[in-house]
């Protein structure tokens, strides 16, 4: 294992370059988690109106699943160019995606105006919303990681994470408020819109931010490399990133896919699923549902940097592992609060899980960068979380909706996150630490592998 000798850059470099991930990618959660709030709350009525509420609600959270299915694609197409032609380049590309969907889907006619085509319309935003998505998250965590040095990673790469909360807040804060000052059908018929169409503004703020900082140094290092290479006399084809990934990292990419098992399927279970079970079960208004999730989304945003220092000076793994097993054993105390009904209860729940989400999520960033070398790196930890996302954060509203619906308890849902859990404590349990890690010796470290194989194949020969 390499050590951790990377020079650092220069701080003020490095906090621009954390606040412009950090900015991109809150725009992009925002636009994200503003479709699965608006689908719990407003679009079985809009778009699914001549369903039973909770049917509406299924097909509402089918349309936001849809999204995800996307995502594993943008993963594909934005790491290969990403890994080719860098990361910036990618990142704008990925906000401008996001923010037109969004905004597209402020525009929509409903049911109500063009009947079955409003839900297909729909679908296919959501589906550029999980293809944009699908390509942000690597090139984001993976820019800060690149540019800051191996003894502080975790701290710093976490930043990109906290964009998670941060849009979470930004798009609960604004449908709480619109909530609290409109009626239901003010609400209904146009206030809902008003979201969808602030992300134009919030896009251009991205798009002046995100063109202002520099590309990776370590990419650019990697690039000069394979050019240098290519140039060689008898060189030889540079694969595609895919299939150097499936090469060389086929096991950090399943333990990356296991990893983002319990933190995705919790992390929907507990801000989105939250907003039907806590409405039709338990009592509490849409505005007091909303109200939790703002409170601790604030708390979430606040523990995450917290959490990737942690992972610093204790590693990767112990931290992760900690978070999975936090996740499962609150579950049953997480819905026993939920159903008193109380306000305080209910923060206590969602923030509680939140924090305990953090810590698996805030070192995921640092981990997930340092598994892979530079030249797979955005195809590599991409593809491992964004494919799992469709086993994970894809059906968990959808599949948590469907029990409530089938045993009107809580108990078949708690069981579902702790058996993902499960799933991921096993996974990290059997990764490798990666904290001391140099991302510029894993490439070489990937070169030399691939070295010996052609001499190799030539002896052979």
């Amino acid at each position: 294992m390499a050590s951790a000798t990377t020079a650092p850059p220069p701080p003020g470099n490095l906090k621009r370059i954390v606040a412009a991930s950090l900015i991109g990618t809150t725009i992009e959660w925002y636009d994200f988690f503003l479709y699965g709030s608006a689908a719990a709350l407003v679009f079985n009525k809009l778009f699914f109106p001549d369903s039973d509420p909770l049917v509406g609600t299924l097909l509402s959270f089918l349309t936001y699943a849809v999204g995800f299915a996307a995502r594993p694609l943008g993963a594909l197409v934005f790491g290969h160019y990403g890994d080719r032609l860098g990361r910036k380049k990618l990142l704008v590309l990925s906000l401008l995606l996001m923010g037109g969907a969004t905004f597209a889907i402020g525009l929509l006619p409903t049911h109500a105006t063009v009947g079955a085509a409003a839900p297909v319309l729909l679908t296919v935003l959501r589906l550029v919303q999980g293809f944009a998505l699908g390509g942000e998250w690597g090139g984001a965590v993976l820019l800060v990681s690149e540019h800051g040095d191996a003894r502080r990673r975790g701290f710093w790469a976490s930043w990109p994470q906290t964009g998670a909360p941060a849009g979470q807040l930004l798009a609960t804060g604004v449908l709480s408020l619109l909530t609290a000052l409109l009626s239901d059908g003010a609400f209904n018929t146009w206030g809902w819109r008003i979201p969808f169409l602030l992300s134009g503004v919030l896009v251009i703020v991205g798009l002046w931010i995100r063109l202002s900082v520099d590309e990776s140094p370590v990419f650019k290092q990697a690039l000069a490399q394979a050019e240098a290479r290519k140039a060689a006399p008898a060189a030889a084809a540079e694969k595609l990133p895919l299939v150097s990934v499936l090469r060389h990292h086929w096991r950090d990419v399943l333990v990356a896919m296991g990893a983002r098992m319990a933190e995705n399927i919790s992390y929907y279970v507990i801000t989105a699923f939250i907003l039907v079970y806590a409405t039709t079960s338990a009592g509490v208004s849409k505005q007091t549902a909303l109200n939790a999730v703002l409170i601790a989304s604030a708390v979430h945003f606040a523990v995450i940097p917290a959490w990737g220092a942690l992972s610093d000076r204790a590693g990767r793994r112990p931290v992760y592992l900690l978070g999975a097993v936090g996740v499962g054993l609150w579950m049953f105390p997480f819905f026993s609060l939920i159903d008193t009904g109380g306000f305080g209860n209910l923060i206590l729940a969602v923030t509680v899980g939140l924090v305990l989400h953090g810590a698996m999520y805030a070192p995921q960033a640092a981990f997930f960068s340092e598994m892979f070398a530079t030249r797979m790196r955005y195809s590599g930890a991409s593809i491992g979380a964004q494919f799992a996302s469709v086993a994970a954060g894809a059906p968990a509203p959808l599949i948590a909706t469907a029990l409530l619906s089938d045993y009107g308890s809580s108990t078949p849902i708690a069981l579902y996150v702790i058996a993902a859990a499960v799933l991921t404590v096993i996974a990290v349990g059997a990764a490798k630490e990666t904290r001391h890690r140099d991302l510029a010796d894993i490439e070489s470290s990937t070169d030399a592998q691939d070295a010996t194989a052609k001499a190799a194949d030539a002896h052979t020969v």
